[in-house]
Order: structure tokens, then sequence, then C-alpha cells
């Protein structure tokens, strides 16, 4: 009878204050021990973790040794008041949401309170609910700013609104191998770097370890270095603090933080500036973060991802990837093979992207006889499977498949009757590019290839 009272109460309790108050990480700053006696009573069941401290001193250290979600202010206490003590540690770098707790609800303390960064008000004497209510609040308030930031950064960072996001489609051999690979590292919470040509999946690889850990409940975000511009990479990955810079008017976290107890998947790690790759070796090794312009390190609790299409080991014999980052990654590797080595793999994917993409454009399904097949599976696709899906998206808009994918069917001693190989590939490229009046970025974009391929191919065709 005691167990479903207490799983009754227990139920009420989240319905009341939402499921993330069990994984909050609070800080108690007060110099009356009653008060600290009560608030640790209140939250200790009922939260993640709860650390209490009798003055400003020991709240500054316990802030230096590790993160917390939300911090509970005294604004009367001996030496300095508690808005004194945020201003200073919002300068040198405090992030968490911070309650404030008063018995003086004047108009001077509550403007002095906005302007430190203070984001609830509980007015003594307050009962246990309104405290918790409160905790509640700034959680579920935190958890939105963090998700809409990461939803923005993505809308901005990728052009490619992926339809395989979380699974890799398909009955290959090879890409079985992936997936079973997948299942067993990915509970274990080592850091991962997935290889392989751009548009394999290596992002769909990425977020399929993520739902198969135990971090699947939290957030993951993706960051692909190359996208973003090197004077501000490092302002995106560690966040800053106001006046940190030329432009910076507020402080702000980083995708580091963003992605506080779930994964940070680094895409393109190669293109990271080496000034940048010391940083991050430091974050693996002490699982801390310093913001630009603060004095503080804000301990993080990830599961790293990395990626990249490059030949890191060639580079760091070229100087231009650090050694030590390298084997620092380089613990458990990936390779995500061509859409070419997938046998018939690029059927079910071009049926899944045909069903899929007419449903998006609101276009009626372009029919896939066995002619269309037959190109399909002969084409060598150097985009993978970026090109495969912007190859669908084109012809439902076109509402026919080019020329080149019409292949008819082979003579009797299994020879294809209109060209290799290379001549499809060649024939695809130049179409698309005269669907593109000759823009080579264009014609790389519907691809899913670098300018440098296409430059390269036409050279070598004398095109």
């Amino acid at each position: 009878m005691r167990k479903q009272r207490a799983g009754r109460a227990k139920r009420w309790e989240i319905r009341s204050f939402g499921p993330w108050l069990a994984q909050a990480s609070i800080l108690v700053v007060d110099d009356e021990p009653g008060m600290r006696n009560f608030l640790m009573r209140t939250l200790g069941p009922r939260c993640k973790q709860v650390e209490e401290a009798p003055n400003a001193e020991q709240a500054s250290s316990k802030l230096d040794a590790q993160h917390f979600d939300v911090v509970i202010l005294d604004n009367i206490m001996p030496g300095r008041n508690g808005l004194e003590w945020l201003v200073e540690q919002r300068r040198v770098g405090l992030f968490p949401d911070v309650i404030l707790m008063t018995a003086f609800a004047d108009l001077d303390t509550a403007i002095q309170a906005l302007r430190a960064g203070v984001v609830d008000f509980v007015l003594k004497p307050f009962r246990s609910n309104q405290l918790l209510n409160s905790v509640a609040r700034c959680l579920d308030r935190q958890r939105l700013r963090r998700e809409n930031a990461v939803l923005r950064y993505e809308l901005k960072s990728t052009s490619d609104h992926l339809l395989l996001r979380d699974r890799l489609i398909g009955s290959s051999a090879a890409i079985a191998k992936v997936r079973e690979t997948i299942a067993r590292v990915a509970p274990l919470p080592m850091s991962i770097l997935l290889t392989g040509q751009s548009g394999t999946g290596k992002e769909v690889a990425a977020r399929s370890l993520h739902i198969l850990s135990d971090r699947a409940q939290k957030p993951f975000v993706p960051v692909n270095c190359a996208a973003v511009p090197p004077d501000m990479i490092e302002s995106e990955l560690f966040g800053h603090l106001k006046g940190a810079f030329t432009g910076a008017e507020s402080g702000r976290e980083g995708l580091f933080l963003h992605a506080q107890g779930g994964t940070l998947f680094l895409d393109e790690i190669g293109e990271l500036p080496l000034t940048l790759q010391s940083k991050l070796l430091r974050v693996l090794e002490d699982r801390r973060v310093r913001p630009v312009g603060s004095e503080r390190e804000v301990p993080v609790d990830l599961r790293f991802i990395f990626a990249t299409n490059a030949d890191l080991k060639a580079a760091v014999d070229k100087g231009q990837f650090r050694a030590d980052l390298y084997f620092r990654i380089n613990v458990m590797q990936i390779h995500l093979p061509p859409l070419k080595d997938r046998d018939n793999d690029v059927q079910d994917l071009a049926d899944l992207f045909m069903g899929k993409l007419s449903q998006q454009l609101g276009m009626p399904a372009v029919p896939m006889d066995d002619a269309v097949r037959r190109g399909l599976a002969r084409y060598d696709w150097p985009g993978n499977v970026r090109e495969l899906r912007n190859l669908v998206e084109r012809v439902l808009i076109l509402g026919r498949f080019p020329d080149e994918f019409d292949l008819p069917e082979t003579q009797d001693d299994g020879a294809p009757s209109s060209g290799s190989l290379a001549d499809i590939e060649r024939q695809h490229i130049l179409a698309v590019l005269r669907e593109a009046n000759g823009d080579r970025e264009e014609a790389a974009r519907r691809l899913g290839i670098s300018r440098k391929t296409i430059d390269r191919k036409v050279a070598a065709w004398n095109a």
C-alpha cells in the first residue's frame, strides 16, 4: 500500500513539475543552515544532484568544479549580497538559470536582479511547491532555449532535409555490416570516427549511434565544421560572454553546452582550423570548455562522434591535422561504403525518396520501369545517396528521368548496348551541367558532389 502511494505521488510530481526535475543538478547558496536544510530536504529526493554552499566563495568553487542546471541564490548574505556575487559570476562565465530568494520585494531589488540575469524570484517565506514550480519553469525554459538553438542551427547549416535521419536503408552486405557495428558500439561511451565519401550517410549513422545509446533522450547536436566561418567557429562551439569581441552584445552558450548530456557530432572534422584542434583536444581530455572571454571552464558531459570524407592520416603527414588529435578521435572507426558498392540498395533508396519527396512536393510519383532501374544500377553515383536524392527530386519537378538513365536491355553477351559505366556517368554529369546552364557550383549541388570533382572530370573529358 505504501509503495502504491509512493508511486502515485511520483506520477503526480512528474505531471506537476515535468520529467526534467529528476535529471536536474542544483546549487543552493544561502548562509542560513535552516534554509539550506529545508531546501536540501525539498530538492534532494526529487533531483539528480543537489549541492549546498554557505557563502559566495564556496559557491564559486563548486561552480568551477562542475556544471549545474539551476542556482538558487539568497540575496542577503554576510560580506556581499547575492546579486553582487551574481554580477561577478556572469562576467567570468556563469550560464545556469538563477532563482533569487529574497524577503524584500522592492522595485530596486527587482531591477537589479533582472540586470544581473535572474530568471525567477521566490519570496520568503515560501512553500516547497512554490520552489519546485520555479525550478521546473527554469528547467523547461532552459530545455526549450537549447532545443530552439539547435533547430535554428540545423536549419541554417544544412540544405539537405534528409529523409533518412535516423536509419540506414538497404539490405546489402556492406550496409548490414555497418548496422551491426553501430549496434555493438552505440551503448559504449567511446568516441567514434565515421569515414567515407561525401553523401554516404555519415550523419544518418551518427544519429543511429545516438538513438541506440543511453543518451537517446538527450540532445543530438550536429555541427558541420566546414560550413562555419573560421573566425566564428570558436564562438559557435564554445560560446562567449557579453563583450568578448566586437558584436557580442550578449552572452550565449555554445554548441558544446547545448549538447550537454547528449551527443555532439562534428562533421568534416578535417576542416577544423589548427588553432581550434588544440582546444578540442583539451576538451576531449578534460571534458571542460572555456567560453570566449570567460575565466571559468565549464564541465561538460558529452559523447563525441566525428566524421570526415578526407584521409586524416595523410593530413597528419602533411601537417594539416594534429597527430595527437587524430589518435585521440580514432578510437573506433566505422567506414560508410559508397552507394556503388551497395548492390541493389539504390533501388530501395530510390523508391523511398520517390514516395517521400512526392508527398513533400505535392507531385505525382514518376514511374521507374525496368529500363530506368537498369540505368540506376549501372550508374557510378559519385555523389552517393545525396546525389540519388537530388536526382529523384529533380525528376519529380521535371516529370521524367534523364535519357541517360533509360537503358535498354543488355545484349546476349551481357554487354550493355548504350555504353560503359563511365559513359553513363559522363552523360549524366554533362546533362546536369546543361540543365544548370553551365554553372558548375549549381551542378555540383544538384549532384551532391564537390565543385572540384566536376572540374576534374570536365577537364579529363575536354568538355
